[in-house]
């Protein structure tokens, strides 16, 4: 992951975090609305709960996405290890081979010297 990648993310998380303050402030406003000496008003509470519910779903959102993301993060999808393991077998299966050609090119050459 890539220091642009992981800002992002951290920018993401952030915000989500900004939308958590801002639901408790609204749980916290509601609060207040229930505990007033004249009583709740109606309209602020439903407001106030309409808007809990949409900054909850938000969350919801973005924290799953940012969990799809942490999954799919491959930390050495980059690295050349394999292939280059993969390429030294090669090599060292083709000087295998070369070996047993020489060796068998050498039999065959003694046997025509002895012809």
């Amino acid at each position: 992951m890539d220091s642009q990648d992981q800002t992002t993310s951290l920018q993401r998380l952030q915000n989500v975090e900004k939308r958590i303050v801002k639901v408790l402030e609204l749980a916290g406003g509601v609060m207040d609305e229930l505990a007033s000496p004249t009583g709740p008003r109606k309209d602020v509470v439903q407001n106030h709960c309409l808007e809990f519910m949409h900054l909850i779903k938000d969350i919801q959102v973005a924290l799953r996405d940012e969990i799809k993301s942490a999954c799919e993060y491959r930390p050495f999808e980059k690295c050349d290890y394999g292939p280059r393991i993969a390429n030294e077998i090669c090599f060292k299966k083709l000087e295998f081979v070369l070996s047993q050609l020489d060796g068998m090119k050498q039999t065959i050459d003694e046997y025509h010297a002895a012809v």
